[in-house]
Order: C-alpha cells, then sequence, then structure tokens
C-alpha cells in the first residue's frame, strides 16, 4: 500500500477517536435541599452553676397521684410559702391531679432532700437557615450521669460580629426527663430576619438529678422500631411499640424521634402523643413523621416517657 495510504487511513483513524472523545456526556445533579448560607459559628460557654431560672414562671409542673405540696416543694428545692404564693388559685387541701403549678425560683429548704443542679455537656450546636431569613437552631445535651435529668431548659442568645446581643430566648426539652447516657436537643427558632453575621452561644439553665425513688416516671421501652427515609431524604417515616416494664397504667405517653445528617448534625425533631392509656398487657403502637430543616435524614434515634 502506498505510504500515502497508509498515512490517510492513520489520519481518519485519529480523527474518528477524537469525535468519539470529544462528545460530551449530560446528567442532572438534583439538589436535595436548598437553604440560605449564613456564616455562623456557634460557640458553648460553661453552663451556669445551680438553676438560675430567669423569672418565676419558667418551669410548671403538672400534678400526679401521691403528690403534696410539700413534696413538690422539697423537689424543687423552694418553701412551701413561695409554691403557695406563686399558685394562689391552690387550695391546701385539695391537689388535684392534673393541676399545674407555677415553679418560683427560689433556695433549698435546710434539712430537706432536694434534687442536686447538674452541669450537661452540650454535645453540639447547630443551625439552619431558612429561605425567608429565620434560623432553626438545635443544641444537643447529654445525660453523663447514673441518674435520669429532669427540667431541661437552656438559653439560646443570638449575637453580631461584635459579640453583642441581638435577641435571646430560652428553650426546654420536648420530654420532661433524660435517661442516663442518652442526648437529647432543645430547638428554638429566631425569626428573620437574621443578621448575616450571626453567632448563636447556648447556656444551659436549669438540669435536676431525680431523687432515688421517684415515681412520678413509669419505665418504658421502644420495641419493633422502623424508620422509612422518603425518596427525597427529607421526610421519615417512623413506627413502634412502646412497651410498659413492670405494673401500672400510664396516662400521659411521649415518643420522640430526632433526625441526624450523615454529619451526626441534628436536623429536625418532632413528639408524637399517645391518646390512649398504656398497661403492662397492652402496648401503644405509633406512626408518625419527622421532616429535616436542613440536609438529607441519615438516622432517627427515639427517646420515650410515660407518667401514670
Amino acid at each position: 500500500m502506498p505510504r500515502f495510504l497508509v498515512s490517510l487511513c492513520l489520519i481518519l483513524i485519529l480523527s474518528a477517536c477524537a469525535s468519539a472523545t470529544s462528545t460530551p456526556t449530560l446528567f442532572a445533579s438534583p439538589i436535595a435541599y436548598q437553604t440560605l448560607t449564613i456564616p455562623y459559628t456557634p460557640t458553648v460557654i460553661p453552663p451556669v452553676v445551680g438553676i438560675a431560672v430567669p423569672t418565676p414562671t419558667t418551669i410548671s409542673y403538672t400534678v400526679v397521684q401521691g403528690d403534696t405540696l410539700i413534696g413538690i416543694a422539697g423537689r424543687y428545692g423552694i418553701t412551701l410559702e413561695s409554691l403557695l404564693t406563686a399558685n394562689p388559685s391552690i387550695q391546701t387541701t385539695i391537689l388535684s391531679v392534673g393541676t399545674t403549678l407555677i415553679i418560683p425560683n427560689g433556695i433549698q429548704v435546710t434539712g430537706e432532700p432536694t434534687p442536686t443542679p447538674a452541669l450537661l455537656p452540650v454535645l453540639q450546636v447547630h443551625c439552619w437557615p431558612e429561605t425567608d431569613g429565620g434560623l432553626w437552631c438545635f443544641a444537643l445535651f447529654q445525660n453523663p450521669y447514673a441518674e435520669t435529668i429532669e427540667n431541661i431548659s437552656a438559653r439560646f442568645t443570638l449575637l453580631d460580629s461584635e459579640q453583642k446581643t441581638l435577641s435571646d430566648d430560652v428553650a426546654y426539652g420536648l420530654l420532661d426527663i433524660l435517661p442516663p447516657g442518652r442526648s437529647m436537643p432543645l430547638t428554638l427558632h429566631f425569626p428573620p430576619p437574621v443578621r448575616a453575621d450571626a453567632s448563636v452561644r447556648v447556656q444551659v439553665i436549669s438540669a435536676i438529678r431525680l431523687l432515688p425513688g421517684d415515681a412520678r416516671y413509669l419505665p418504658v421501652m421502644l420495641q419493633g422500631t422502623l424508620v422509612s427515609v422518603a425518596a427525597s431524604g427529607l421526610t421519615a417515616q417512623v413506627t413502634g411499640k412502646v412497651v410498659l416494664v413492670g405494673p401500672g397504667t400510664s396516662s400521659q405517653l411521649w415518643v420522640l424521634a430526632i433526625a441526624y445528617d450523615a454529619g451526626g448534625h441534628v436536623v429536625g425533631v418532632r413528639r408524637w402523643d399517645s391518646t390512649s392509656p398504656m398497661t403492662a398487657t397492652g402496648p401503644v403502637s405509633f406512626n408518625f413523621l419527622v421532616s429535616s430543616l436542613g440536609p438529607q435524614i441519615d438516622k432517627v434515634e427515639f427517646l420515650t416517657e410515660a407518667r401514670p
């Protein structure tokens, strides 16, 4: 074959290869979520020592079977007189189950057993901006003690770049108690507009270690929990059963679902309230949705609480 024909063949082959590799591959990269990008640096300061309630009305208590006014006052470390002053409509001779009492800020009663204020570690503080300029913030608290912790509250403070306060408010746990070794987020919403230079600071206000033998909460456990995350990754259907461990009947039952993203950040939380009583022989089933305020849901953890 003449040399020029060989060269022509090589040119045609190379041209064909170049045409094949130069054709771009088109594909769509779906965006799972869209949020505003607000540069902030969440910070955590040491919790206050003791129970520093901002106002006398920040803690409420619901009376259960067997409660007495003096017993409630001793549990919260206040005098009976201060409890009655904060609740002038309460009759001292009749204390009905289900009555809500205001627990004022007070001092410990000498000689009476009182709960020990606890210092809780904050595992993370993370906020998710809304498209309208608002901000949802989560602070994840852990119970490192052998005792159950009750009445967790914390102050969320929004600061500017000079560490001046823009806004602040107090958040409370969606459950009254946090079992040993478990974690629970407190959440707070800052309405729009939130400045681009804002940062968030969290400070523990109250956390009470329950006294031994406290019978206001019933022991419960979860069985058969199932989490089904939607294709979008932004919602999860959660199902399961709550079983009462031991005798008794619960009149109040809560299940808390906590959603995390792949990085371990809290992205959503929802509490389910039961409308049915529960006994040791009659577990209660739950079925509800939990949604993400930020990235896609990677896992869901549960907490539960029951009262007589």
